[in-house]
C-alpha cells in the first residue's frame, strides 16, 4: 500500500508560494508532472500511490479535476513555457487517450508548450492497443515508456504483473507504427528466482524491440508491499546485492554492445535521453498535478494529498490540494544537487564539493569510483564500479 506523506509547513489555502520564489520559475526550464494514480491491479512490489476500483477509487471525472488544480497553479507561477510534461502513475492510459488529450491541451493553454516539448506517458503493455497510441501521438504525445520489467513468466508472477512476456515487444511495434520516434522500456532486475539466462533474455527483446531508451532497476522491496510480506514469511528470498550487480555489469555490456550509452545510473538511450527526468536530475523546476504529486520550484517543495477522494473534496472547495512543503536551505539544496548530479554521465564540478566532501572525493579516487581524467579536469564523474556503489559515493561527497 502507499506510504504516508511526510509533514511539513501549511500551505496556504490558494497555494501561494513564499515572496519572490514564484518570480524567477521556470527561467532554467519548466516541467509538469501529471499523476494518473488508477491501475487494474496492484502489483505485489508497487508502493506507489495507486489504487483499482475495488478500493472504491474510480476514475470518471477525473480529468476535470486536474484541469481544477491546473487552474490554481496558474495564479501561482507564470512559467515562459512548459518543456516536458511527464504522465505517471500509476497507470496514465487507464483513461482514454481523449481524456489524456484533454489535460495535455489544459497544460499548453495555461502554460503553453515550448516548440520542442517533450511529452511523455507512461503505459502498461496490456493498456494500449495499436488504435489508442494513434490517438495518443495526434494529441500530442511524443514520447512513451513502456512498464516491461522482464520477459520470464516466473519473474512476472513473483511481481504480480499481468502482461505475456511477448506483449511488450508488440507495443513497441505498435507504438513505432503510430508515429512514436522515442520509446522506452523499463526492466526489473534481481527478482528472487530470476536466473542469469532470463535477465539476458529479457535485454536480448528489449534490444531487439528497437526502443531508442532502457531503464533498468534493481528490485527494491518496499515495506507495506505484498512482495514484502512474503519475503518477511520466509515465501521467497530477499534481493541479493552480489547478484543485483551482476545484472547491472550485464546490462551495461548488452545496452552498450547494441549502440546505447549510459546518460544516467540506471538509465542508457540513442541520444534522447529523457529531458523530464533530467529536469528533476539538475534540480529544475516543476509542478506536479494530481493526488500525491510533488512540485518543486526555486527551492520550495511541496506535495498534494494523497488519496484521490480528498484531492477532489480539496479542488471542489476551490482550495489548494497541497498538504504541506518545505523550503529549503542552501546547504540543503547542494546536498540534493551533489546526491543526484552524481548519478549522471557528465556528474558535476569538483568546485561545488566543500573541503570535507573533496576529501571524500579524494577517497573515491583513490578507490576507482571516479574516474581519473575527469577528477584531473575538475569533474566528479563516476566509474563503471563507481556506479555500483553510487550512494556510497554519494554519501563520501556529501559528509
Amino acid at each position: 500500500m502507499p506510504g504516508t506523506l511526510p509533514e511539513g509547513e501549511p500551505i496556504p489555502r490558494d497555494g501561494a508560494l513564499p515572496d519572490g520564489v514564484a518570480d524567477a520559475a521556470g527561467e532554467a526550464g519548466f516541467g509538469v508532472y501529471v499523476h494518473v494514480p488508477f491501475c487494474a491491479t496492484r502489483c505485489g512490489y508497487c508502493d506507489f500511490n495507486t489504487y483499482t476500483a475495488d478500493e472504491g477509487v474510480l476514475s470518471a471525472g477525473y480529468a476535470e479535476q486536474v484541469l481544477d488544480e491546473l487552474a490554481l497553479a496558474a495564479k501561482v507561477v507564470a512559467p515562459p513555457r512548459v518543456d516536458t510534461v511527464f504522465f505517471g502513475g500509476g497507470t496514465p492510459t487507464l483513461l482514454p487517450p481523449s481524456e489524456l488529450g484533454r489535460i495535455l491541451d489544459g497544460i499548453d493553454r495555461t502554460w503553453g508548450l515550448a516548440g520542442d516539448a517533450e511529452v511523455t506517458t507512461e503505459a502498461n503493455p496490456e493498456s494500449v492497443d495499436a488504435a489508442g497510441l494513434r490517438e495518443l501521438r495526434a494529441a500530442g504525445f511524443n514520447r512513451i515508456s513502456l512498464g516491461m520489467q522482464s520477459v520470464a513468466p516466473g519473474v512476472l508472477a513473483v511481481l504480480d504483473r499481468r502482461h505475456t512476456p511477448g506483449r511488450p515487444a508488440a507495443a513497441v511495434a505498435e507504438a513505432h507504427a503510430a508515429g512514436f520516434e522515442r520509446v522506452n522500456l523499463d526492466l526489473i532486475y534481481g527478482t528472487p528466482g530470476e536466473r542469469p539466462a532470463d535477465f539476458a533474455e529479457s535485454l536480448r527483446t528489449v534490444i531487439d524491440s528497437g526502443v531508442d531508451h532502457v531503464s533498468a532497476y534493481a528490485l527494491i522491496v518496499e515495506d507495506g508491499t505484498r512482495l514484502a510480506a512474503r519475503m518477511r514469511r520466509g515465501e521467497l528470498p530477499f534481493p541479493d546485492d552480489d547478484v543485483a550487480a551482476d545484472r547491472y555489469l550485464a546490462a551495461e555490456q548488452a545496452l552498450t554492445d547494441a549502440g546505447m550509452t549510459w546518460y544516467e545510473v540506471s538509465n542508457w538511450s540513442r541520444d534522447s535521453p529523457c529531458r523530464h527526468n533530467e529536469l528533476y536530475w539538475r534540480g529544475g523546476d516543476w509542478w506536479g498535478l494530481g493526488p500525491g504529486a510533488h512540485s518543486h520550484v526555486r527551492g520550495v517543495r511541496w506535495w498534494n494529498v494523497k488519496h484521490p477522494h480528498t484531492y477532489a473534496a480539496r479542488l471542489a472547495e476551490g482550495a489548494s490540494p497541497g498538504h504541506a512543503r518545505e523550503v529549503l536551505t542552501a546547504a540543503e539544496r547542494l546536498f540534493e544537487d551533489v546526491l543526484l548530479r552524481i548519478r549522471l554521465s557528465d556528474g558535476l564540478p569538483m568546485s561545488v564539493l566543500d573541503p570535507a566532501g573533496l576529501d571524500g572525493a579524494r577517497r573515491c579516487l583513490a578507490d576507482g569510483l571516479l574516474d581519473a581524467a575527469a577528477f584531473d579536469a575538475g569533474r566528479a564523474v563516476l566509474t563503471l564500479r563507481g556506479r555500483l556503489l553510487a550512494d556510497a559515493v554519494a554519501r563520501d561527497l556529501t559528509p
